[in-house]
């Protein structure tokens, strides 16, 4: 077997590794469940956070899609179009088996793949998702993003991940119509339109607020 070859294999082998036995696992366990041994798997990947490093960035960052950029930036798209094609193919296509389930694992050990996961999340997704928020609501605001705005989008985004965690965590049935393994988009776009109908109020013109309290009254 060729290098690239065996280096793939080692990898692979380490995701699914990873993903049953969490990041806790011992690389004697992982060199015996893949054929190789130990002083092999040292040989390419001389330690264990150097070969976490690389699974990382094969699972997840390199998941990222610089279309999703695009999207997201397109001016001509609508909002809840763009909303609803981002996460269709988020929860469908990146959000896998092996991504949950080491992202999980991560959060219950030493935070190593969530914590670079999440500032990716910080730096090219949310920003946007907050950006796009205010557009939907006519705000031209490019203030910080309030601890409420941010809260009100996690609920979004984490609700998609809470779909795939009762996929490959929890084992249970997550309802769709679609084929085996897929989500609906009509069920992302019913999430996505809870939750920019959800945003009128908070993400409303820095006047509108008290009219909109005051009218309620």
């Amino acid at each position: 077997m060729g290098v690239a070859e065996r280096e793939r294999q080692i990898l692979d082998g380490a995701i699914a590794f990873f993903a049953e036995r969490g990041l806790d696992g011992q690389l004697r366990d992982l060199a015996r469940s893949i054929g190789v041994t130990h002083a092999l798997l040292y040989h390419y990947f001389p330690t264990k956070q150097a070969l976490v490093d690389r699974v990382y960035l094969e699972v997840f960052e390199g998941r990222w899609r610089a279309e999703w950029d695009d999207l997201l930036d397109d001016p001509k798209t609508s909002v809840e179009d763009k909303f609803t094609a981002f996460y269709a193919d988020y929860v469908n296509n990146a959000l896998s088996r092996d991504f949950v389930r080491i992202l999980v694992f991560s959060g219950l050990t030493d935070h190593t793949i969530t914590d670079r996961f999440f500032a990716m999340l910080r730096t090219r997704l949310f920003p946007r998702l907050i950006r796009e928020t205010r557009r939907f609501r006519g705000v031209t605001s490019r203030a910080k993003p309030s601890p409420r705005e941010l809260e009100l989008l996690m609920g979004l985004h984490g609700g998609f991940f809470y779909i795939t965690m009762r996929r490959w965590i929890y084992g249970q049935v997550v309802h769709s119509e679609a084929m085996p393994g897929r989500y609906d988009e009509a069920l992302v776009r019913d999430r996505v339109h809870a939750y920019l109908a959800s945003s009128r109020e908070l993400f409303a013109q820095p006047d509108a607020a008290p009219r909109a309290r005051a009218a309620r009254r």
